[in-house]
């Protein structure tokens, strides 16, 4: 009996160190003036960092080129003149590192519709019936001394997120 709450013990931990960190996934960004959805993502670790990437666009086509970035930005993952990317496709999230309760920080985000790069922090809000009534996702965009904004994007599946085009 022992050697089996033992192996039971080994297995869940086994388990609980390869199950998929509850930032990575499908997400749709929210406009939060408008409320209205804007980008379908997906959020993925890769070598210990975040990233995230753009799979489709509600009110623009596919295709677009990100001409309004600059050529290049510090520790993009990408190698490559940046203003002659395509938005979908495209990590604009990079490098994050992750820390305590779950927050992602110490990266960046390109903004791909201005150009401008923000400092970078998401935070994963579970569904607690009360102010989060579905999963959500914290998005921080920070120019620094914690002067910023955040949007909450909401969770979705794979479809969802790379069919948002307006076509």
């Amino acid at each position: 009996m022992k050697k089996i709450i033992i192996l039971f013990l080994v297995l869940t931990s086994a388990v609980n160190c390869f199950a998929e960190d509850p930032v990575e996934g499908f997400w749709l960004s929210i406009d939060e003036s408008t409320n209205k959805t804007t980008a379908g993502w997906q959020i993925y670790e890769e070598g210990g960092k975040l990233y995230g990437k753009i799979l489709s666009l509600a009110s623009e086509p596919r295709g677009l080129i990100a001409d309004k970035c600059k050529e290049t930005y510090k520790g993009f993952p990408v190698a490559g003149k940046v203003n002659t990317m395509p938005i979908a496709g495209t990590p604009w999230i990079f490098g994050l590192t992750k820390g305590k309760n779950g927050e992602w920080s110490g990266g960046n985000i390109v903004n791909p519709e201005d150009g401008k790069m923000y400092n970078c922090k998401i935070i994963f809000r579970p569904a607690d019936g009360k102010k989060f009534q579905s999963d959500t996702l914290e998005m921080r965009g920070e120019i620094g001394l914690g002067i910023g904004r955040s949007q909450y994007w909401k969770k979705t599946d794979a479809a969802t997120a790379a069919n948002l085009w307006p076509d």
